[in-house]
């Protein structure tokens, strides 16, 4: 009944989802409920091997998320401006969201406990946030005397052959350079277990006093990290097969670089933290294309998207108006005036800069908006604004545009089925935070 408690299943505790779908298993089962007038009951159960019970949990892991012990240097929670909804502020550093949503993890939370959990149930590929594999440095970064100690888990989960993605998110003066060289040596003594790992850029946004002193990286810098990263995947390569480890594309674009071919990316096992997602994207349109012998339609509209991703998807739109000439998008750059304009991807944008930068402009037929603006499963962005109000302002229809170059495509060509108005999944650019991806 609605209301009632598991609490156990053949003699073992239920801790959350993991345990209820590892033991449920069986074909025999003893389950232990409790009723609201707390009375246990005992109840056999019969059924075939798989078989699922049917039961509906309140939260979706039958447990508290796990909020964040650290007070990482680069967390973007603690660059957010005050009165937004406090969803937004909740610092989660979860190992079963890891496994269950791609969320990136430090392991300072994670107890001995855990660790056999995710064994046991083979929760993977678990996603970490590395910073650097100096234990004294991880401590300062992370503002967390264990964080040190808690790569020492990295073996547990090595030994055991748990695969794994890393990420490093790059402070300069601090875990760059030299440090990062070292890092990458030492991390890729576990390839191909840790089969992947991201070189992405720390965000700083412009709410950032009273918080430790950061600065952003030149082009320069960039053109550094990149021949850091390009000299171990020549190793890596020859040594495994493996490219391993990945710079995002934010690198690419701030050293004015070609972005690598696809055979570079592994099978794009990064793209959530924005790794590849632009090369992604334009294979994806050429494949779309592919075969189309356009026609005399007309269609004119605008895309908006962050500052980040503009060249590309002017590029990309381009591709589209050669073989349909008669469809014509305008590229819109949105410059990130409620972050700080150092924040260039399209993930972070907010409803009242669209508003603030579009009103007054010929918008065409349709306006264009990458899914990642939106909060998942809701037409709402980050400030509250709703899809339906930026239309209302804009006196403009607003097409929301799922993720891949098909849809891409469909959109401009005005193909596409529906207005899905949904979020694709966020990658978490710090140890603690969200951030939006390009």
């Amino acid at each position: 009944m609605a209301g009632d408690v598991l609490l156990s299943i053949n003699g073992e505790t239920v801790e959350d989802i993991f345990d209820y779908r590892f033991l449920t298993n069986d074909e025999f089962l003893t389950l232990v409920v409790e009723k609201e007038d707390g009375e246990e009951w005992e109840l056999e159960i019969e059924k075939d091997f798989d078989e699922d019970l049917g039961l509906i949990f309140d939260g979706g892991i039958m447990d508290n998320y796990r909020s964040c012990a650290n007070a990482c240097i680069f967390c973007f929670i603690d660059q957010m401006p005050p009165g937004m909804r406090p969803t937004l502020y909740f610092k989660d550093d979860d190992s079963r969201l890891s496994f269950l949503q791609g969320n990136y993890v430090t392991l300072t939370n994670m107890s001995r406990h855990d660790l056999d959990r995710i064994i046991r149930y083979r929760m993977e590929p678990i996603n970490i946030s590395f910073q650097t594999m100096n234990p004294e440095l991880r401590c300062r970064m992370l503002h967390n005397r264990k964080a040190g100690e808690a790569l020492k888990k990295v073996d547990i989960l090595y030994e055991a052959g748990i695969t794994m993605n890393g990420q490093i998110v790059l402070c300069k003066g601090y875990n760059d350079g030299k440090e990062l060289h070292d890092s990458l040596e030492k991390l890729s003594s576990y390839v191909p277990v840790l089969q992947s790992l991201s070189i992405v850029p720390v965000g700083l946004t412009r709410y950032r006093e009273g918080l430790c002193p950061l600065e952003p990286f030149t082009p320069e810098d960039a053109k550094e990290v990149l021949r850091e990263v390009h000299y171990w995947q020549d190793k890596m390569l020859k040594k495994t097969g493996l490219h391993f480890v990945h710079a995002s594309d934010e690198w690419y674009i701030l050293a004015g670089e070609p972005l690598p071919s696809e055979d570079t990316y592994d099978g794009y096992l990064q793209l959530e933290n924005g790794v590849g997602m632009l090369r992604l994207l334009e294979a994806e349109v050429r494949e779309a294309l592919k075969g189309e012998k356009g026609d005399d339609r007309r269609i004119s509209g605008t895309i908006a998207t962050g500052c980040l991703a503009a060249p590309f998807i002017e590029r990309y739109a381009r591709m589209v108006e050669e073989v349909f000439p008669g469809v014509h998008f305008t590229v819109i750059p949105i410059r990130n005036d409620f972050f700080g304009e150092s924040i260039t991807v399209s993930g972070l944008i907010t409803g009242s800069d669209l508003k603030a930068q579009l009103s007054g402009i010929p918008l065409g037929d349709c306006l264009l908006l990458p899914c990642n603006m939106l909060r998942q499963g809701e037409n709402v962005f980050l400030d509250d604004v709703t899809v339906q109000e930026l239309e209302k302002e804009l006196s403009c229809p607003v097409v929301i545009v799922d993720s891949s170059g098909e849809d891409f495509v469909k959109a401009l060509t005005g193909t596409q089925e529906g207005n899905t108005k949904r979020r694709r999944q966020i990658y978490e650019q710090t140890g603690s935070g969200h951030s939006g991806k390009a």
